[in-house]
């Protein structure tokens, strides 16, 4: 390819990729840097880390740091898990595969906060579970600070299970047969065959969504803010404690918030190194 046209196919793409990811990313490091309030937005005052440092030393913060390692640390492995199961499922299905597959993927396509709303309703008094609740055990159901977290994870592994569930059932499509007729011949079970024959095939998938999911998962917001709002902060993730310290009362402390944009970026990177140093070791092996 010519230098012209290589300069030709990328310049677009490399501006709009400054413009929509380098730019805002350089200004949120410099607000981070400054005391800015939404009703004084044109007036920042320079104060180097205070902003970290107030973020840093604030119980709320780590609380919330706190329950988003959990949060990840529980629903990435249960929805993968979830994911391969219903996609090994699928894989033995014949008759009716595309209607379970739509079925299956509704919780996908549906705006988070939606699908939040709706499952909440099914808890608030009147709704279906909260009916049931109160038949069986006579009790009224009451969304408490004690069972919140519980709903919010099990609404997120339903909301983001469709995602692990197709990609696998994807990749499992492009096994050759002739490795599993081989594993039938040897002898080899179900787990065997999973354990030595699939799971190996999948594995740069599961690779992908592990990292995905837990990108998503440790910026969630929708489903968190839905289920708690302005109530049970001990249940507030990182991204719902940074949209309460930017958009405090009538003040909003803009600068503070763009600060822990920059450690919400920073946690990402760290929490993802794991996953890219086994992509990058993967790619090595395939390579040589």
């Amino acid at each position: 390819m010519e230098r012209r046209t290589f300069w030709f196919f990328t310049v677009p793409s490399v501006a709009v990729m400054v413009l929509l990811m380098v730019v805002p990313l350089a200004t949120t490091v410099w607000l981070g840097f400054h005391r800015l309030l939404l009703r004084d937005l044109k007036n920042p005052t320079w104060i180097g880390l205070q902003n970290y440092t107030d973020i840093l030393t604030d119980p709320e913060f780590w609380a919330a740091f706190r329950w988003t390692m959990l949060f990840v640390v529980l629903v990435v492995p249960i929805q993968m898990v979830l994911g391969l199961a219903v996609a090994l499922m699928l894989d033995r299905v014949v008759r009716g595969r595309s209607f379970y597959m739509a079925a299956l993927l509704t919780p996908f396509i549906v705006t988070p906060v939606v699908g939040s709303l709706v499952y909440k309703d099914l808890f608030d008094r009147g709704g279906l579970i909260a009916w049931l609740w109160q038949v069986i055990f006579d009790d009224p159901f009451q969304i408490t600070s004690g069972n919140v977290r519980y709903l919010i994870v099990i609404q997120a592994v339903w909301a983001v299970m469709p995602f692990a569930m197709i990609t696998f059932f994807a990749g499992m499509q492009t096994l050759p047969s002739e490795r599993l007729e081989a594993a039938a011949i040897d002898g080899a079970g179900f787990w065997r065959n999973l354990w030595h024959v699939v799971l190996p095939h999948l594995r740069t998938l599961v690779l992908f969504v592990g990292l995905i999911s837990v990108m998503d998962m440790y910026r969630i917001y929708d489903q968190v803010f839905v289920w708690t709002g302005n109530r049970f902060t001990d249940a507030h993730t990182l991204q719902v404690y940074n949209v309460r310290i930017a958009t405090a009362f009538d003040i909003g402390r803009v600068g503070k918030g763009n600060a822990m944009a920059v450690l919400t970026v920073i946690g990402i990177l760290v929490v993802l190194v794991p996953f890219l140093y086994r992509s990058y070791k993967d790619q090595i092996s395939e390579r040589t």
